[in-house]
Protein backbone atom coordinates (compact mmCIF):
# COMPACT_ATOMS: atom_id res chain seq x y z
CA UNK A 1 0.00 0.00 0.00
CA UNK A 2 1.37 3.52 -1.06
CA UNK A 3 3.19 5.47 2.23
CA UNK A 4 -0.08 7.90 1.57
CA UNK A 5 -2.46 5.51 1.76
CA UNK A 6 -1.42 4.47 5.06
CA UNK A 7 -1.45 7.72 6.79
CA UNK A 8 -4.36 9.60 5.26
CA UNK A 9 -4.21 12.12 7.50
CA UNK A 10 -0.83 13.41 6.15
CA UNK A 11 -0.88 14.98 2.67
CA UNK A 12 0.73 12.80 0.15
CA UNK A 13 3.80 14.26 -1.18
CA UNK A 14 4.20 14.87 -5.23
CA UNK A 15 6.55 11.86 -5.50
CA UNK A 16 4.10 9.29 -3.88
CA UNK A 17 1.50 11.09 -5.92
CA UNK A 18 2.99 10.13 -9.04
CA UNK A 19 4.13 6.67 -7.65
CA UNK A 20 0.35 5.86 -6.67
CA UNK A 21 -1.64 7.57 -9.70
CA UNK A 22 0.81 7.43 -12.95
CA UNK A 23 3.42 5.07 -12.06
CA UNK A 24 5.59 7.52 -12.38
CA UNK A 25 7.70 9.98 -14.30
CA UNK A 26 7.68 7.16 -17.31
CA UNK A 27 3.67 7.17 -17.97
CA UNK A 28 3.74 11.26 -18.06
CA UNK A 29 5.84 10.43 -20.62
CA UNK A 30 3.83 7.79 -22.33
CA UNK A 31 1.10 10.23 -21.87
CA UNK A 32 2.76 12.96 -23.99
CA UNK A 33 3.93 10.10 -26.60
CA UNK A 34 0.26 9.19 -27.01
CA UNK A 35 -0.77 12.62 -26.95
CA UNK A 36 0.72 13.13 -30.39
CA UNK A 37 -1.22 11.18 -33.27
CA UNK A 38 2.01 10.93 -35.08
CA UNK A 39 3.53 8.78 -32.44
CA UNK A 40 0.55 6.88 -31.43
CA UNK A 41 0.39 2.84 -31.79
CA UNK A 42 0.17 2.86 -35.38
CA UNK A 43 2.16 5.82 -36.69
CA UNK A 44 1.66 5.16 -40.79
CA UNK A 45 -2.24 4.79 -40.14
CA UNK A 46 -4.10 7.01 -43.20
CA UNK A 47 -5.01 10.06 -41.57
CA UNK A 48 -7.49 12.72 -43.19
CA UNK A 49 -5.94 15.72 -45.76
CA UNK A 50 -6.76 19.30 -44.55
CA UNK A 51 -8.72 19.90 -47.90
CA UNK A 52 -9.30 17.77 -51.09
CA UNK A 53 -6.30 16.82 -52.73
CA UNK A 54 -5.19 17.11 -55.91
CA UNK A 55 -2.66 14.31 -55.83
CA UNK A 56 -1.94 11.23 -54.56
CA UNK A 57 1.81 10.73 -54.51
CA UNK A 58 4.34 12.23 -55.78
CA UNK A 59 7.59 11.02 -58.38
CA UNK A 60 10.81 13.40 -58.02
CA UNK A 61 13.40 13.16 -60.65
CA UNK A 62 15.77 14.79 -59.21
CA UNK A 63 18.82 15.86 -61.12
CA UNK A 64 21.74 16.08 -58.78
CA UNK A 65 24.45 18.69 -59.91
CA UNK A 66 22.09 21.95 -61.09
CA UNK A 67 20.95 21.12 -64.64
CA UNK A 68 21.73 24.40 -66.29
CA UNK A 69 18.14 26.30 -67.01
CA UNK A 70 19.48 28.70 -69.98
CA UNK A 71 19.94 25.20 -71.78
CA UNK A 72 17.06 23.11 -71.22
CA UNK A 73 13.48 25.01 -70.42
CA UNK A 74 14.48 28.63 -70.08
CA UNK A 75 14.93 30.10 -73.73
CA UNK A 76 16.82 33.06 -73.79
CA UNK A 77 17.04 34.40 -77.42
CA UNK A 78 19.30 38.06 -76.48
CA UNK A 79 21.84 35.34 -74.58
CA UNK A 80 22.79 34.12 -78.39
CA UNK A 81 22.58 37.64 -79.38
CA UNK A 82 25.30 39.09 -76.82
CA UNK A 83 27.72 36.18 -76.70
CA UNK A 84 31.08 37.03 -74.93
CA UNK A 85 30.01 40.49 -73.74
CA UNK A 86 29.97 41.05 -70.28
CA UNK A 87 27.08 40.49 -68.47
CA UNK A 88 24.85 44.23 -68.38
CA UNK A 89 23.54 44.16 -64.87
CA UNK A 90 25.43 43.51 -61.79
CA UNK A 91 26.40 39.66 -60.63
CA UNK A 92 25.71 38.53 -57.25
CA UNK A 93 27.79 39.70 -54.46
CA UNK A 94 28.41 36.30 -53.51
CA UNK A 95 29.27 34.12 -55.61
CA UNK A 96 30.48 30.31 -55.67
CA UNK A 97 33.25 31.03 -58.43
CA UNK A 98 34.58 34.37 -60.44
CA UNK A 99 32.79 33.94 -63.93
CA UNK A 100 33.46 35.82 -67.15
CA UNK A 101 31.15 36.80 -70.00
CA UNK A 102 27.93 35.83 -71.51
CA UNK A 103 28.13 32.50 -72.92
CA UNK A 104 25.52 31.47 -75.48
CA UNK A 105 23.57 27.57 -75.66
CA UNK A 106 25.53 25.48 -77.40
CA UNK A 107 21.93 24.14 -78.04
CA UNK A 108 19.09 25.29 -80.27
CA UNK A 109 15.20 25.53 -78.98
CA UNK A 110 12.18 24.51 -80.29
CA UNK A 111 8.31 24.84 -79.14
CA UNK A 112 6.91 21.25 -78.17
CA UNK A 113 3.19 20.33 -78.55
CA UNK A 114 0.35 22.56 -79.30
CA UNK A 115 1.30 24.65 -76.29
CA UNK A 116 4.12 25.75 -78.08
CA UNK A 117 6.15 25.49 -74.87
CA UNK A 118 9.88 26.11 -75.83
CA UNK A 119 12.33 23.48 -74.87
CA UNK A 120 16.16 22.72 -75.80
CA UNK A 121 17.64 20.23 -78.39
CA UNK A 122 18.70 18.24 -75.00
CA UNK A 123 15.60 17.44 -74.23
CA UNK A 124 13.41 16.29 -77.99
CA UNK A 125 11.69 13.29 -76.21
CA UNK A 126 10.80 15.42 -73.40
CA UNK A 127 10.05 18.08 -75.83
CA UNK A 128 7.10 15.73 -77.42
CA UNK A 129 5.55 15.86 -73.57
CA UNK A 130 5.71 19.31 -73.48
CA UNK A 131 1.75 19.89 -73.16
CA UNK A 132 1.79 17.89 -70.24
CA UNK A 133 4.50 20.32 -68.66
CA UNK A 134 3.80 22.81 -66.16
CA UNK A 135 7.14 24.88 -65.93
CA UNK A 136 8.25 26.97 -63.25
CA UNK A 137 11.20 29.39 -64.37
CA UNK A 138 11.45 31.78 -61.34
CA UNK A 139 12.45 28.93 -58.82
CA UNK A 140 15.03 31.00 -56.71
CA UNK A 141 16.79 29.47 -53.09
CA UNK A 142 19.31 30.38 -50.82
CA UNK A 143 22.82 28.34 -50.86
CA UNK A 144 25.05 28.22 -54.11
CA UNK A 145 26.92 25.10 -52.54
CA UNK A 146 26.01 21.45 -53.18
CA UNK A 147 25.88 20.35 -49.55
CA UNK A 148 23.68 23.28 -48.38
CA UNK A 149 21.60 23.54 -51.87
CA UNK A 150 20.52 19.55 -51.74
CA UNK A 151 19.27 20.17 -47.98
CA UNK A 152 16.88 23.50 -48.44
CA UNK A 153 15.69 21.37 -51.62
CA UNK A 154 15.16 18.34 -49.41
CA UNK A 155 14.45 19.76 -46.21
CA UNK A 156 13.53 23.35 -45.80
CA UNK A 157 16.58 24.11 -44.55
CA UNK A 158 20.52 25.00 -45.52
CA UNK A 159 21.61 25.26 -42.31
CA UNK A 160 19.95 22.91 -39.76
CA UNK A 161 18.82 18.71 -39.96
CA UNK A 162 15.27 18.89 -40.32
CA UNK A 163 13.28 16.55 -41.61
CA UNK A 164 12.60 15.47 -45.59
CA UNK A 165 10.14 16.53 -47.49
CA UNK A 166 8.80 12.83 -47.99
CA UNK A 167 9.14 12.47 -44.23
CA UNK A 168 6.95 15.29 -43.97
CA UNK A 169 4.02 13.79 -46.41
CA UNK A 170 4.18 10.20 -44.71
CA UNK A 171 3.65 12.08 -41.38
CA UNK A 172 1.02 14.27 -42.44
CA UNK A 173 -0.92 11.74 -44.59
CA UNK A 174 0.23 8.13 -43.55
CA UNK A 175 0.87 5.29 -46.29
CA UNK A 176 -1.55 3.19 -48.34
CA UNK A 177 0.25 -0.31 -48.77
CA UNK A 178 1.73 -1.03 -45.24
CA UNK A 179 4.04 -4.05 -46.96
CA UNK A 180 6.15 -1.28 -48.59
CA UNK A 181 7.72 1.87 -47.32
CA UNK A 182 5.78 5.05 -48.08
CA UNK A 183 8.94 6.91 -48.79
CA UNK A 184 11.28 5.36 -50.74
CA UNK A 185 14.66 7.01 -52.76
CA UNK A 186 16.52 4.85 -55.29
CA UNK A 187 19.62 5.33 -55.84
CA UNK A 188 20.55 9.05 -54.71
CA UNK A 189 24.42 10.45 -53.51
CA UNK A 190 25.78 9.64 -50.54
CA UNK A 191 27.64 12.87 -50.11
CA UNK A 192 26.38 16.57 -49.99
CA UNK A 193 23.93 15.77 -47.51
CA UNK A 194 23.52 12.05 -47.72
CA UNK A 195 21.46 10.34 -45.08
CA UNK A 196 20.10 13.42 -43.86
CA UNK A 197 17.97 14.43 -47.09
CA UNK A 198 15.79 11.60 -46.68
CA UNK A 199 15.96 11.54 -42.65
CA UNK A 200 13.05 11.90 -40.56
CA UNK A 201 15.17 14.02 -38.25
CA UNK A 202 13.23 14.49 -35.44
CA UNK A 203 9.71 13.31 -36.46
CA UNK A 204 9.47 9.72 -35.50
CA UNK A 205 11.87 7.36 -37.00
CA UNK A 206 8.77 5.55 -38.57
CA UNK A 207 8.45 8.37 -41.52
CA UNK A 208 12.12 8.14 -42.59
CA UNK A 209 13.17 7.51 -46.30
CA UNK A 210 14.01 3.88 -47.12
CA UNK A 211 16.94 3.99 -49.38
CA UNK A 212 16.83 1.84 -52.49
CA UNK A 213 20.97 1.15 -53.60
CA UNK A 214 22.46 4.58 -53.86
CA UNK A 215 24.61 6.20 -57.25
CA UNK A 216 27.80 3.89 -56.67
CA UNK A 217 25.55 0.85 -57.33
CA UNK A 218 23.96 0.24 -60.94
CA UNK A 219 19.82 -0.28 -60.98
CA UNK A 220 20.34 -3.84 -62.35
CA UNK A 221 22.10 -4.53 -59.16
CA UNK A 222 19.39 -3.26 -56.52
CA UNK A 223 17.51 -6.10 -55.47
CA UNK A 224 15.51 -6.87 -52.38
CA UNK A 225 15.18 -10.69 -51.90
CA UNK A 226 14.03 -13.16 -48.79
CA UNK A 227 16.23 -14.80 -47.13
CA UNK A 228 17.61 -18.19 -48.40
CA UNK A 229 16.59 -21.41 -46.32
CA UNK A 230 14.31 -19.45 -43.89
CA UNK A 231 10.35 -19.74 -44.14
CA UNK A 232 8.44 -17.33 -43.16
CA UNK A 233 7.19 -19.16 -40.57
CA UNK A 234 10.84 -19.11 -38.87
CA UNK A 235 11.82 -15.74 -39.79
CA UNK A 236 8.21 -14.58 -37.84
CA UNK A 237 9.47 -16.64 -34.64
CA UNK A 238 12.72 -15.08 -34.33
CA UNK A 239 11.58 -11.91 -35.28
CA UNK A 240 8.96 -11.97 -32.31
CA UNK A 241 11.54 -12.79 -29.96
CA UNK A 242 13.93 -10.01 -30.75
CA UNK A 243 10.95 -7.52 -30.85
CA UNK A 244 10.06 -8.86 -27.09
CA UNK A 245 13.07 -8.31 -25.46
CA UNK A 246 13.14 -4.54 -27.73
CA UNK A 247 9.62 -4.03 -26.35
CA UNK A 248 10.42 -5.24 -22.92
CA UNK A 249 13.12 -2.64 -22.60
CA UNK A 250 11.06 0.39 -24.70
CA UNK A 251 8.32 0.13 -21.36
CA UNK A 252 10.71 0.95 -19.44
CA UNK A 253 12.40 3.70 -21.30
CA UNK A 254 11.72 6.63 -23.89
CA UNK A 255 13.81 5.90 -26.29
CA UNK A 256 13.08 6.82 -30.13
CA UNK A 257 15.79 4.90 -31.98
CA UNK A 258 14.20 2.14 -30.37
CA UNK A 259 10.81 2.40 -31.16
CA UNK A 260 12.33 3.09 -34.86
CA UNK A 261 14.21 0.21 -34.95
CA UNK A 262 11.06 -1.81 -33.97
CA UNK A 263 9.30 -0.47 -36.48
CA UNK A 264 11.97 -0.80 -39.40
CA UNK A 265 12.23 -4.76 -38.35
CA UNK A 266 8.85 -5.17 -38.52
CA UNK A 267 8.46 -3.36 -41.83
CA UNK A 268 11.75 -5.54 -43.14
CA UNK A 269 9.56 -8.40 -42.41
CA UNK A 270 6.70 -7.14 -44.41
CA UNK A 271 8.53 -6.07 -47.20
CA UNK A 272 9.26 -9.79 -48.44
CA UNK A 273 5.70 -9.64 -49.11
CA UNK A 274 5.67 -6.76 -51.93
CA UNK A 275 8.80 -5.65 -52.62
CA UNK A 276 10.32 -8.19 -54.46
CA UNK A 277 7.26 -8.46 -56.81
CA UNK A 278 7.52 -4.62 -56.89
CA UNK A 279 10.84 -4.62 -58.23
CA UNK A 280 10.64 -7.20 -60.09
CA UNK A 281 10.26 -6.15 -64.10
CA UNK A 282 10.24 -9.74 -65.64
CA UNK A 283 6.55 -9.02 -65.94
CA UNK A 284 7.02 -6.01 -67.88
CA UNK A 285 5.86 -6.48 -71.28
CA UNK A 286 9.08 -5.83 -74.24
CA UNK A 287 7.21 -2.86 -75.43
CA UNK A 288 7.37 -1.43 -72.24
CA UNK A 289 10.91 -2.08 -71.74
CA UNK A 290 11.49 -0.72 -75.01
CA UNK A 291 9.70 2.54 -74.45
CA UNK A 292 11.51 3.44 -70.87
CA UNK A 293 15.12 2.48 -72.91
CA UNK A 294 15.91 -0.38 -70.76
CA UNK A 295 18.24 -2.92 -71.42
CA UNK A 296 19.84 -0.30 -73.95
CA UNK A 297 22.94 2.12 -73.47
CA UNK A 298 23.32 4.88 -72.10
CA UNK A 299 19.36 5.08 -70.66
CA UNK A 300 18.71 1.38 -69.33
CA UNK A 301 20.64 2.51 -65.50
CA UNK A 302 17.78 5.64 -65.31
CA UNK A 303 15.32 3.97 -67.38
CA UNK A 304 15.08 1.03 -64.34
CA UNK A 305 14.86 3.35 -61.86
CA UNK A 306 12.09 5.53 -63.41
CA UNK A 307 10.00 1.96 -64.26
CA UNK A 308 11.03 0.80 -60.50
CA UNK A 309 9.35 4.57 -59.43
CA UNK A 310 6.35 3.39 -61.81
CA UNK A 311 5.81 0.30 -60.23
CA UNK A 312 6.01 1.66 -56.43
CA UNK A 313 3.56 4.26 -57.50
CA UNK A 314 1.18 1.83 -58.84
CA UNK A 315 1.67 -0.05 -55.59
CA UNK A 316 0.85 2.94 -53.12
CA UNK A 317 3.92 4.19 -52.13
CA UNK A 318 3.42 7.65 -51.43
CA UNK A 319 6.64 9.75 -52.24
CA UNK A 320 9.84 8.08 -54.68
CA UNK A 321 12.55 10.02 -55.42
CA UNK A 322 14.79 8.91 -58.57
CA UNK A 323 18.01 10.36 -58.83
CA UNK A 324 20.05 11.21 -61.29
CA UNK A 325 23.42 11.24 -59.08
CA UNK A 326 25.51 13.06 -59.47
CA UNK A 327 26.12 14.41 -63.03
CA UNK A 328 25.22 18.12 -63.63
CA UNK A 329 28.11 20.21 -62.28
CA UNK A 330 29.61 21.10 -65.59
CA UNK A 331 31.79 23.64 -64.12
CA UNK A 332 33.43 23.19 -67.98
CA UNK A 333 32.95 20.70 -70.75
CA UNK A 334 29.11 22.58 -70.78
CA UNK A 335 28.32 20.73 -73.97
CA UNK A 336 29.81 17.28 -73.54
CA UNK A 337 28.46 16.68 -70.56
CA UNK A 338 25.11 18.03 -70.58
CA UNK A 339 24.92 16.01 -73.49
CA UNK A 340 25.82 13.09 -72.26
CA UNK A 341 23.17 13.56 -69.23
CA UNK A 342 20.43 14.18 -70.96
CA UNK A 343 21.31 11.34 -73.67
CA UNK A 344 21.10 9.15 -70.33
CA UNK A 345 17.80 10.50 -68.82
CA UNK A 346 15.29 12.00 -71.93
CA UNK A 347 13.96 9.00 -73.15
CA UNK A 348 13.43 7.68 -69.48
CA UNK A 349 11.33 10.68 -68.30
CA UNK A 350 9.42 11.12 -71.34
CA UNK A 351 8.12 7.07 -71.07
CA UNK A 352 7.29 7.52 -67.51
CA UNK A 353 4.86 10.66 -68.27
CA UNK A 354 3.41 8.63 -71.23
CA UNK A 355 3.44 4.94 -69.53
CA UNK A 356 1.23 7.11 -66.37
CA UNK A 357 -0.89 8.46 -68.54
CA UNK A 358 -1.31 5.47 -70.25
CA UNK A 359 -2.08 3.91 -66.81
CA UNK A 360 -4.74 6.52 -65.65
CA UNK A 361 -1.54 7.52 -62.75
CA UNK A 362 -0.46 10.94 -64.51
CA UNK A 363 -3.75 12.90 -63.19
CA UNK A 364 -2.90 12.18 -59.47
CA UNK A 365 0.31 11.69 -58.99
CA UNK A 366 2.43 14.77 -59.64
CA UNK A 367 5.74 14.35 -61.51
CA UNK A 368 8.56 16.52 -60.24
CA UNK A 369 11.81 17.44 -62.02
CA UNK A 370 14.71 19.77 -61.13
CA UNK A 371 17.94 20.11 -59.39
CA UNK A 372 19.08 21.52 -56.52
CA UNK A 373 20.60 25.33 -58.34
CA UNK A 374 20.52 26.13 -61.71
CA UNK A 375 23.45 27.48 -63.43
CA UNK A 376 25.18 30.94 -64.78
CA UNK A 377 24.79 32.49 -67.99
CA UNK A 378 28.20 33.64 -68.02
CA UNK A 379 31.00 31.50 -68.73
CA UNK A 380 33.52 29.02 -66.08
CA UNK A 381 36.56 27.67 -67.65
CA UNK A 382 35.68 28.58 -70.91
CA UNK A 383 33.00 25.97 -71.67
CA UNK A 384 31.34 26.08 -68.43
CA UNK A 385 28.66 27.62 -66.06
CA UNK A 386 28.88 28.13 -62.30
CA UNK A 387 26.36 27.41 -59.73
CA UNK A 388 23.03 29.78 -59.43
CA UNK A 389 20.67 29.59 -56.61
CA UNK A 390 19.29 32.70 -58.19
CA UNK A 391 17.07 31.80 -60.67
CA UNK A 392 16.31 27.90 -62.37
CA UNK A 393 13.92 25.97 -63.42
CA UNK A 394 11.77 23.48 -62.45
CA UNK A 395 8.71 21.42 -63.81
CA UNK A 396 5.60 19.49 -62.84
CA UNK A 397 3.34 17.29 -64.76
CA UNK A 398 -0.21 15.43 -63.64
CA UNK A 399 -0.71 15.85 -60.04
CA UNK A 400 -3.53 18.63 -60.53
CA UNK A 401 -1.17 21.29 -62.18
CA UNK A 402 -2.17 23.68 -65.35
CA UNK A 403 -0.27 21.43 -68.43
CA UNK A 404 1.77 22.99 -70.93
CA UNK A 405 1.49 26.37 -68.66
CA UNK A 406 4.77 28.45 -67.91
CA UNK A 407 4.98 30.57 -64.70
CA UNK A 408 7.42 32.95 -63.60
CA UNK A 409 9.99 34.59 -65.55
CA UNK A 410 14.17 35.23 -65.45
CA UNK A 411 15.16 38.16 -66.32
CA UNK A 412 16.78 38.25 -70.27
CA UNK A 413 19.89 36.36 -69.73
CA UNK A 414 18.56 33.87 -67.27
CA UNK A 415 20.74 35.05 -64.16
CA UNK A 416 18.31 36.27 -62.34
CA UNK A 417 14.17 35.22 -61.31
CA UNK A 418 12.45 38.52 -61.57
CA UNK A 419 8.67 37.67 -62.15
CA UNK A 420 6.09 35.72 -60.02
CA UNK A 421 9.33 34.38 -58.25
CA UNK A 422 8.92 31.47 -56.47
CA UNK A 423 11.16 30.68 -53.41
CA UNK A 424 12.04 26.82 -52.17
CA UNK A 425 9.17 27.40 -49.34
CA UNK A 426 6.82 28.41 -51.81
CA UNK A 427 7.64 25.64 -53.68
CA UNK A 428 7.05 23.23 -50.58
CA UNK A 429 4.01 24.99 -49.50
CA UNK A 430 2.51 24.36 -53.16
CA UNK A 431 3.35 20.41 -53.48
CA UNK A 432 2.17 20.20 -49.77
CA UNK A 433 -0.77 22.07 -50.98
CA UNK A 434 -1.28 19.89 -53.90
CA UNK A 435 -1.03 16.56 -51.77
CA UNK A 436 -4.15 18.36 -49.88
CA UNK A 437 -1.98 19.84 -46.49
CA UNK A 438 -1.68 23.30 -45.63
CA UNK A 439 2.10 23.86 -45.03
CA UNK A 440 0.90 26.35 -42.12
CA UNK A 441 -1.06 23.19 -39.96
CA UNK A 442 1.44 20.47 -40.84
CA UNK A 443 3.18 21.12 -37.66
CA UNK A 444 5.48 18.89 -35.17
CA UNK A 445 6.37 20.14 -31.03
CA UNK A 446 9.93 19.65 -30.76
CA UNK A 447 12.27 21.41 -28.05
CA UNK A 448 9.30 23.44 -27.04
CA UNK A 449 8.04 25.65 -30.52
CA UNK A 450 6.26 23.82 -33.41
CA UNK A 451 7.68 23.01 -36.28
CA UNK A 452 7.17 23.09 -40.22
CA UNK A 453 8.69 22.24 -43.09
CA UNK A 454 8.18 26.13 -44.65
CA UNK A 455 9.76 27.33 -41.69
CA UNK A 456 8.11 30.94 -40.81
CA UNK A 457 7.55 31.24 -44.81
CA UNK A 458 5.86 30.21 -48.05
CA UNK A 459 2.97 30.91 -50.24
CA UNK A 460 1.20 28.18 -52.07
CA UNK A 461 1.60 29.47 -56.31
CA UNK A 462 -2.45 28.45 -56.66
CA UNK A 463 -1.60 30.11 -60.28
CA UNK A 464 -0.42 26.59 -61.39
CA UNK A 465 -3.29 24.68 -60.09
CA UNK A 466 -5.08 23.12 -62.99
Amino acid sequence: MPTFCRNFLTAPSRRDALKASANGFGMLALGALLGNPAQAADPLAIKPTHFAPKAKRIIFLFMHGGPSQVDTFDYKPLLEKHHGKPFPGDKPRVQFAATGNLLQSPWKFSPGGKSGLMVSDLFPEVRKQADQLCVLRSIHADNSAHGGALLQLHTGSDTFVRPSLGSWLLYGLGTENRNLPGFITIGPSLGHGGVQNWSSSFLPAAYQGTLIGHSGIRAKQMKITNIAGESTAVQRRQLDLVQAMNRDHAAKVVDPALEGRINAMELAFRMQADAPKAMDLAGESKETLALYGVDKEPTDNFARQCLLARRFAEAGVRFIQVSHSYKWDQHGELKKDHAKNALEVDQPIAALLMDLKQRGLLEDTLVWWGGEFGRTPTAQGGDGRDHNPHAFTMWFAGGGTKPGFVHGRTDDFGYYAVEDKVHMHDLHATILALMGLDHEKLTFRHAGRDFRLTDVKGRVVKEIFA
